[in-house]
């Protein structure tokens, strides 16, 4: 009797809890062999190809390019072919992302076997558990259907067994998904260069992977005009079907004149709804868990940088800053546990340097900056950059840091009130550089001024502790070298 392997999405990262379809390399009703590519998958660290864990025929995909699959959630059925390659019972798939193999022991794994004349489906629900074939979810207390909270790098958070579907997001003229954006930056394509071949003038992978092989659209290239004009002329028949607005329903006046209550936005609002994923879905996950878990106070105040000799590497001093204060004020260099309430202060400083990007927020971690130079500090940061430019930076680099930096005023605002993300404690924002006019004995004068805010957790220090932890720092930051 032929046997079906039921294969189920194995964590992909350090407690991820779901990944997005990038783009299948087969279909159902093909023939793979064992550890060939199955499928590329994002996360919120990587995109990852996944390979087949037996050797046969694709019964059953888990949907399509932007789906999103639950972790321990059906990713493929197959029908296996035991006239071919298979792995042993209880061997090691090979295929190894942070926990992986252990989720796919947990899960299933390389597959849960299912007799052919089976029949039985599995399918998430919005509310988790399985939908049997009666379309009744299957009570949650049932074995299988317990999820743990997932880690992930900055905090532990919820996740459902749903499997959601995403569309592709218009940046700057350019309808792609996230992934095939992200593939772009990596293999030098300018999209807006791309001819597109998806439905809606939507650029796909297989665009941007012969843009890139026959370099039509290599970036910094001039004339993007004419595939600017092809995507216009392309999306015109959509906006002409669709009706123009009526000024008349937007006005917050009344035919008489008079002001009158507007509408809150609902059914009636355009736009297309975007699922989040990768990144930036679990960045909307750890900014939810930490608004639940701390209680934030925030300090502020400037930094007098009058007295600096020279140019200097301005995040550099910031980091070097830290350190000093971090010495002066340990309290502020520690993890918290809101449960068990204790605290451990670090003897060492690892600072979080937050980086943004398209696709979402980073925050690898600066090791030991208490040992670094200022030479140093810099090529770590621009290492670490790179690799979260590149999307190749590993995950271990992504957590355990003892304090976080948010350099925000490289592009703009003074001050402001940085998440604090546990189980660290505090966290500084540096706003924008600004000349201010200063009062001085005898006189004014216009002192170049750099606004610093100071986010701390209040369970786990204490309003004087933060204080004098920004005083350390600020002092720090005047001295003239």
């Amino acid at each position: 009797m032929s046997t079906q392997k039921t294969f189920l999405l194995p964590d992909l990262g350090e407690g991820l809890p779901d990944a997005t379809i990038v783009e299948w390399y087969v279909k159902e009703g093909d023939v793979i062999r064992l550890d060939d590519n199955l499928v590329s998958m994002e996360t919120a660290k990587a995109v990852v190809d996944v390979p087949s864990p037996v050797s046969g025929k694709v019964l059953k995909l888990a949907g399509g390019a932007g789906d999103v699959v639950v972790t321990g959630t059906m990713l493929a059925v197959f029908e296996v072919d035991p006239s071919m390659p298979q792995r042993a019972e209880g061997q090691d798939t090979g295929h190894h992302h942070g926990g992986g193999h252990a989720a796919a022991e947990t899960h299933g794994g390389a597959g849960k076997e299912v007799p052919s004349d089976n029949g039985h489906k599995v399918i998430a629900s919005d509310e988790g558990g399985e939908l049997r074939d009666d379309a009744r979810p299957a009570a949650k207390g049932e074995p299988g259907n317990e999820r743990a909270d997932a880690g992930t790098v900055v905090g532990a958070m919820q996740s459902s067994d749903a499997v959601r579907s995403e569309a592709a997001v218009a940046v700057g003229g350019v309808k792609a998904m996230p992934a095939v954006r992200a593939l772009a930056r990596k293999l030098g394509v300018d999209l807006t260069r791309v001819r597109p071949s998806g439905a809606e003038g939507v650029v796909t992978m297989d665009d941007v992977k012969k843009a890139a092989a026959d370099g039509s659209a290599r970036a910094g290239q001039g004339g993007g005009a004419p595939r600017a004009a092809d995507r216009a002329a392309a999306t015109a028949p959509q906006m002409q079907q669709q009706p123009a607005p009526q000024p008349g329903q937007r006005s917050t006046m009344s035919q008489s004149g008079k002001p009158m209550r507007t509408q809150p936005p609902g059914v009636t609002a355009s736009g297309q709804p975007e699922q989040l994923k990768g990144v930036r879905r679990n960045m909307a996950r750890v900014m939810a868990d930490a608004h639940a878990k701390v209680v934030p106070t925030t300090l502020v105040d400037d930094a007098d940088l009058h007295a600096w000799i020279g140019k200097q590497d301005i995040t550099a001093r910031l980091v070097r800053a830290i350190v000093a204060a971090c010495k002066a004020v340990p309290a502020l260099n520690a993890w918290f546990d809101g449960e068990n309430l204790t605290r451990t202060m670090h003897p060492h400083v690892d600072i979080g340097i937050a980086v943004d990007t398209d696709d979402g927020l980073f925050v690898p971690a600066l090791r030991n900056a208490d040992m670094l130079d200022g030479n140093g500090v810099r090529q770590a940061i621009q290492r670490l950059r790179a690799q979260v430019g590149d999307r190749t930076i590993p995950p271990s680099e992504l957590s355990g840091y003892t304090i976080s930096l948010s350099n925000f005023g490289m592009f703009a605002g003074r001050y402001a009130t940085p998440v604090v993300v546990p189980p660290c404690v505090a966290i500084v924002g540096a706003g924008k550089l600004s000349h201010d006019v200063v009062a001085v004995m005898g006189g004014i004068e216009v002192h170049r001024r750099m606004p610093i805010s100071l986010t701390f957790d209040h369970r786990a220090c204490t309003g004087g502790e933060a204080a004098r932890f920004l005083k350390a720092l600020l002092d720090d930051m005047a001295l003239p070298q």
